[in-house]
């Protein structure tokens, strides 16, 4: 797949977009990236901050829903909501300028709306941070 934006494909709206590019996705795995800038809301002292990390992973999670949704199930993207998040570890926090690259990939889904993914963030190769995230889906649609 090309490259697109992945803003389309999720619920948040700036200033609280925290994915930039989806690179690629399918029913499994999907890859964004995102340039932290110095006016972004999570960045404190020149640092994005740890509750960054977090939001970004869940919205490449919302990505790959919002993608689903609308590619493979003809459907408008839905609102989901972060049920847990589970073996966190931030090995770091980036600069303004960094570019974080991040995958999720679904481990199970189905049960009651939920879906479980690991997660793994990287800049320039080097492990980030990485989770496990629990993503209930709702039935709302957003516009």
């Amino acid at each position: 797949m090309q490259k697109e934006k992945a803003h389309i494909y999720i619920p948040q709206k700036p200033p609280f977009v925290m994915v930039d590019d989806l690179l690629f996705c399918d029913d499994k795995i999907c890859k964004t990236n995102f340039l932290i800038e110095e006016d972004n809301i999570f960045v404190r002292e020149g640092k994005f901050i740890e509750a960054g990390i977090v939001e970004n992973i869940a919205q490449t999670c919302a990505t790959r829903i919002g993608y689903i949704n609308t590619h493979f199930q003809k459907e408008k993207v839905k609102i989901g909501m972060i049920a847990s998040i589970k073996n966190l570890c931030i090995n770091k926090l980036l600069n303004v300028g960094d570019v974080l690259d991040t995958v999720v990939e679904e481990t199970m889904s189905g049960y009651f709306n939920m879906t479980i993914l690991n997660a793994r963030v990287e800049c320039r190769g080097e492990l980030i941070a990485e989770c496990e995230m629990k993503v209930a889906l709702t039935d709302i649609e957003t516009n």
